[in-house]
């Protein structure tokens, strides 16, 4: 990756995409962990008595309110990368969101429904993005506005997305994506818990990495105009 001058004329960015992903793994590993044991607590109660059936309709539900807050991390994180070396608005809100909604269901549907073929699972198949739209659309909206703010003050920019909001956002993936197999296919998780947790790494890492910082910044260097 090229080199980026930032809005504030003195940060550079040249790290490569391949270091890009090596720096976000530690937060692919532990958000998936968290996941795991996250329904791991949800598969026992649903062996109790009386609860059969309740995994499958708790994770569908589960993994359409995580799907559509994603949207909200990966449009903030999108724009506030890309205004950190542009100042072309319309670019920005454009692309961001188109990205962002791309690499949100190719981590959290896409890829997810592959690794379930790769284990020779019969997988179904869900995409809500069109039936679901209404419910998209309000998410999409305020991650425009939200990244758009965050992205004015370079303060709250640097300390708390730098770290906070990167790990959320790989975070929200990777339990939309593990809700996801678990309501369309991944009955038995826990008899391919080692093969799916590696499946899944690179699920959440890749999009997530490429949409909150390569593209935006590949996007900047076709928007930047002057100086912040």
């Amino acid at each position: 990756m090229s080199e980026l001058k930032g809005c504030d004329g003195h940060e550079n960015h040249s790290h490569s995409i391949f270091e890009e992903l090596v720096t976000h793994f530690p937060y692919a590993i532990f958000s998936l962990a968290t996941g795991m044991i996250i329904l791991s607590f949800l598969s026992f109660f649903a062996f109790l008595p009386g609860n059969q059936g309740a995994l499958h309709d708790s994770c569908e539900m589960l993994f359409h309110s995580f799907h559509f807050l994603h949207i909200i991390f990966a449009v903030t994180g999108a724009m506030i990368t890309f205004f950190r070396y542009s100042k072309n608005v319309f670019l920005g809100v454009t692309l961001s969101g188109i990205s962002s909604v791309f690499f949100c269901l190719l981590s959290d549907i896409f890829m997810p429904y592959l690794s379930g073929r790769v284990l020779g699972l019969n997988m179904e198949f869900h995409f809500c993005f069109f039936d679901e739209l209404h419910n998209v659309l309000p998410f999409l909206f305020v991650g425009l506005i939200n990244g758009y703010l965050m992205s004015r003050h370079c303060q709250t920019k640097q300390t708390v997305y730098s770290l906070g909001s990167h790990f959320s956002h790989i975070f929200v993936s990777a339990l939309a994506s593990l809700f996801y197999m678990a309501a369309h296919g991944l009955d038995n998780w826990t008899s391919n818990m080692g093969s799916l947790f590696l499946l899944l790494i690179i699920a959440v890492l890749v999009p997530c990495t490429l949409s909150d910082l390569v593209f935006p910044m590949w996007y900047a260097r076709l928007g930047k105009k002057g100086e912040c």
